[in-house]
């Protein structure tokens, strides 16, 4: 789904007309909030065991059991008000980081990894204390749903703003971000094909964040 998701929001782009580039862009909102949507109802519905460690005794719960109404619209309004909240804060963040950065010279690229590092920290902490405590699945779950969102809830977002306002907006990456892109993907579908992880599949990883980290710091 992420490799679907980049592929039609942020590669195919680059191929398409300016003149078809909005009736794209609408079928990308489309596609995006289709693909999300699927994805949400099998993580939290009945068939939520394929993203659990022991899922055959899970596999078995009959399904009403899984359904929790009052809790389920909670969530929803906690989920739709904590996406509200971290926007505005994000906003408020990137505009104080410019100016408290503009004088040092530091690469416009450092506003964006602060802003997107803290925005993520509930995510991250929550990942580090389930790897420290062995609970692998988790991490996984946490890792690839994150991924998930970043792109497909963004996507839509940014593309609907652009229609509205008028506003070109290009998605496409450049040569070097695709190929990474295509790199990281690769080596996490070998690494997690088994089911098992041990620290030579968490370094390389760790190498393709830095390698990133450092394309960003060159304005690649």
């Amino acid at each position: 789904m992420i490799l679907t998701a980049m592929g039609i929001s942020m590669i195919v782009p680059e191929f398409i007309p300016s003149s078809d580039r909005h009736i794209y862009s609408a079928f990308t909102i489309a596609a995006m909030l289709l693909l999300y949507g699927l994805f949400l109802r099998m993580q939290v519905g009945a068939h939520s065991y394929f993203f659990s460690y022991n899922y055959p005794q899970k596999r078995n719960r009959p399904p009403e059991d899984l359904q929790h109404p009052a809790s389920l619209k909670a969530s929803i309004l906690l989920l739709v008000l904590g996406i509200v909240v971290i926007g505005a804060l994000a906003e408020v963040m990137s505009k104080s980081l410019n100016i408290g950065l503009a004088g040092l010279g530091a690469p416009p690229i450092i506003v964006g990894l602060l802003v997107a590092a803290i925005s993520a920290c509930p995510e991250i902490l929550t990942a580090l204390r389930a790897a420290l405590s062995n609970r692998m699945q988790s991490v996984v779950n946490i890792a690839m749903g994150a991924s998930l969102s970043t792109v497909i809830l963004t996507v839509p977002v940014m593309e609907a703003l652009a229609l509205f306002t008028g506003t070109p907006l290009q998605m496409a990456m450049t040569p070097v971000q695709t190929m990474m892109v295509a790199i990281t993907l690769v080596a996490a579908a070998i690494n997690l094909n088994d089911g098992h992880s041990n620290a030579i599949e968490g370094m390389t990883h760790f190498v393709l964040f830095a390698t990133f980290l450092m394309l960003a710091f060159l304005g690649l």
